[in-house]
């Protein structure tokens, strides 16, 4: 099979497309023959970063959608030639790839299997985060920042279908506008804005934050009593100032994860929830597919280098033709 290796730490061109031989599922496994696969940051940080990722060679990409071309030993509800999506914990970015059975969902009503593949990694990462563990509910108000990333318009369309008031910010008026489109109450462009300012009379109660940095204690402010700050990424730095009296004083609680780490047992039971609770939603048109841009699977390294540019509005996918 035709597979991208990261060949070594470094820039896109450290992308290579290799002939490589085809995986067998293991046991609860299937294989997936892959239509597309979505772009995410981690794919970028485990090109460049020492501390992130393999040393050897490894294919990136946590998100894929396809057909089911073999099922390992053991009993699947999969059948050969079945559409699905998956979420993976590597080895998207290839003409097949392995993955455990519990973490395949089958495609949403109305959405093509191509866009389907923007939908795992986001999903899971919103539910798990905003959803189970920072207790968003219906009437509560939500901020979620980087509104215009994959995660972001994930977060504004399913969070807005349930019935929450959703905040964000994002780098241009531009963006702002256009997440307010998809059911944002406000939109704030931090480069020129400053959001604390915009959002203090909010009370906000969740914080789906991946930012970090400077914007660490602002979010501790503009959260009300028993708010909770939620971390899936560091990109404004991993160093951040935070007033412990502020956190005493309003019982606030921070906290974060990594989904790419979690055991596949873990995986396979959000996949549970989220095919229970969010797949109705998007079946009733609650989300819409938001695609940036296609690029042909080979040029992967171009794909990636426009993530870095920021310049996307949702998501960025690999067709394998």
């Amino acid at each position: 099979m035709k597979a991208i290796l990261i060949t070594q730490k470094g820039g896109p061109e450290v992308l290579e497309l290799r002939e490589l031989p085809t995986p067998a599922p293991a046991a609860g496994e299937v294989l997936i023959r892959v239509k597309a696969a979505g772009l995410n940051r981690s794919d970028i940080y485990s090109r460049i970063s020492k501390s992130y990722g393999s040393s050897t060679p490894e294919i990136p990409g946590l998100e894929v959608s396809g057909t089911i071309e073999a099922c390992g030993p053991g009993p699947t509800r999969w059948a050969l030639g079945e559409p699905v999506c998956a979420l993976v914990t590597g080895g998207g970015y290839a003409e097949y790839v392995t993955v455990p059975a519990g973490q395949c969902l089958p495609i949403p009503l109305g959405w093509s299997l191509e866009e389907a593949a923007s939908l795992p990694e986001t999903v899971f990462t919103v539910w798990l985060n905003a959803f189970r563990t920072g207790r968003l509910k219906s009437g509560d108000n939500f901020l979620v920042h980087a509104g215009s990333s994959g995660i972001g318009v994930t977060a504004i369309q399913l969070a807005s279908a349930m019935g929450i008031h959703v905040y964000t910010t994002a780098g241009s008026d531009e963006k702002c506008r256009w997440c307010e489109s998809l059911g944002a109450i406000r939109a704030i462009n931090y480069k020129t804005q400053d959001f604390e300012a915009g959002l203090k009379d909010i009370g906000i109660d969740v914080i789906l934050d991946m930012t970090g940095g400077d914007f660490t204690i602002k979010n501790l402010r503009l959260l009300r009593e028993e708010g909770r700050l939620v971390y899936i990424n560091s990109m404004r730095g991993k160093d951040s100032q935070i007033d412990i009296r502020e956190i005493m004083n309003k019982r606030l609680t921070i906290t974060g994860s990594m989904l790419k780490p979690r055991s596949a047992a873990f995986k396979s039971e959000l996949a549970k929830e989220i095919e229970t609770t969010v797949w109705p939603l998007i079946a009733q048109g609650a989300m819409k597919p938001i695609i940036d841009k296609t690029f042909p699977f080979e040029q992967a390294a171009a794909a990636q280098q426009y993530m870095e540019s920021n310049e996307h509005r949702g998501k960025i996918l690999l067709h394998m033709r």
